[in-house]
């Protein structure tokens, strides 16, 4: 009887036994699994801060150079062309000698005028002189009044002879300077239109060449109509010209700064645009008549404004959108308004605030709420170039 009882204790010491050993084996086993599992997915990113500073609010509009002055030089007389005195593409002064047109039959007619003169001034003394006799003589009787008369009309005559000889005398010499052809203005010369040995003229079509002044020089450039008030307030509101910056077509280049010169009288109803015009001092050449060129007009400084660089500015669904860094080193998506977006920096309307992180590079491999390392120096670098050539094509 007591072998019986014996037999069952035993087997629920080993049952224990081998219950608590699953046990311990089992809280082995979670801790070993807790241990291998992965940890939280770390994406490096660029990122940057949000800057506050003094921001200006431009209008762009694509324009077109004009010179400031252009002069075709034309003859005023005709003759022979005997010498050309310029250089094709050379800089020019007003005054300069471009041309030299035959001047000896002008110099000929000069003389033959002076010639007219000094014979009616000859015969003029003569007749004065006998206009004193016969004054003298009628005065005692022995001249008639006739013979007064004709004489004094013969010294008016001649005195008008004189006067007549000055004056062709004076248009001979205007027309001898005319034929020096010389530079109306400060300005570059073109192409040559004549050669030497030709005769000129004024009814030649093409002149002998075009001037054109280069500085300053004047921009012709469009905005939308809708833009008007608000220049016209910014007009009012200050007493010195806009300020007007001429880009390259790419606006990789600021060619030169100037100001407002006009605002045109009417709008273009055809396109819905105003038409400006903004004068540039040109000291570099860098603007040249009939370039195309990107004009931007400023009208306002947005002071303590928010910026961005504009790789920082994403589209989406509901608009523009940034990465913003929390203190965590996790990232969230913050709806953000732009106000523009000029010389690579974006101006933040609304969703950012100031010394806030922003993702610059790597916003592809992101989603809200992943850890990030923020990369600098080089290793920013080398990221940027990567996620260039790895980000998907819009």
């Amino acid at each position: 009887m007591k072998k019986k009882a014996v037999v069952p204790a035993v087997m629920l010491v080993a049952l224990f036994a081998t219950g608590g050993l699953s046990y311990v084996m089992h809280l082995h086993g979670l801790e070993a699994s807790a241990e291998a599992l992965p940890a939280p997915l770390t994406v490096p990113v660029v990122a940057t801060t949000v800057a506050q500073h003094d921001v200006p609010i431009y209008l762009t509009g694509v324009g077109t150079v004009i010179a400031y002055n252009t002069d075709v030089v034309r003859a005023q007389i005709q003759g022979q062309i005997t010498s050309i005195n310029f250089t094709e593409g050379q800089t020019v002064h007003a005054g300069d000698l471009l041309a030299q047109i035959d001047p000896r039959p002008y110099q000929a007619l000069i003389e033959q005028y002076t010639g007219n003169l000094e014979r009616d001034q000859a015969q003029l003394v003569n007749a004065q002189a006998n206009l004193t006799r016969y004054t003298t003589l009628g005065q005692k009787g022995w001249a008639t009044p006739q013979l007064l008369e004709t004489q004094k009309a013969q010294v008016g005559q001649l005195q008008a002879a004189v006067k007549t000889d000055h004056a062709l005398i004076e248009e001979a010499k205007v027309e001898l300077s005319y034929t020096r052809l010389t530079s109306p203005i400060d300005g570059v010369v073109g192409i040559r239109q004549i050669d030497v040995g030709n005769i000129i003229s004024p009814s030649t079509a093409n002149g002998l060449v075009v001037v054109t002044q280069l500085d300053p020089i004047s921009l012709i450039f469009t905005l939308p109509e809708t833009a008007l008030p608000q220049i016209q307030q910014q007009q009012q509101a200050t007493t010195k010209p806009l300020a007007v910056l001429a880009y390259s077509q790419d606006d990789a280049a600021l060619l030169d700064r100037g100001v407002l010169g006009l605002v045109n009288n009417e709008i273009l109803q055809t396109t819905g645009s105003i038409q400006l015009k903004a004068n540039f001092p040109n000291a570099s050449r860098r603007l040249w008549p009939g370039q195309l060129v990107n004009a931007r007009l400023l009208v306002d400084v947005r002071h303590n404004g928010l910026t961005v660089p504009a790789a920082v500015v994403q589209q989406g669904p509901r608009g523009p959108y940034a990465y913003v860094v929390d203190p965590d080193n996790t990232v969230a998506i913050r709806q953000i308004k732009v106000a523009q977006i000029s010389d690579g920096q974006a101006l933040i309307d609304a969703g950012l605030a100031a010394n806030e992180r922003v993702v610059v590079d790597g916003q592809y491999k992101l989603q809200p709420g992943v850890h990030v390392a923020l990369l600098h120096g080089r290793a920013a670098q080398e990221e940027a170039a990567q996620d260039a050539l790895q980000a998907p094509i819009p």
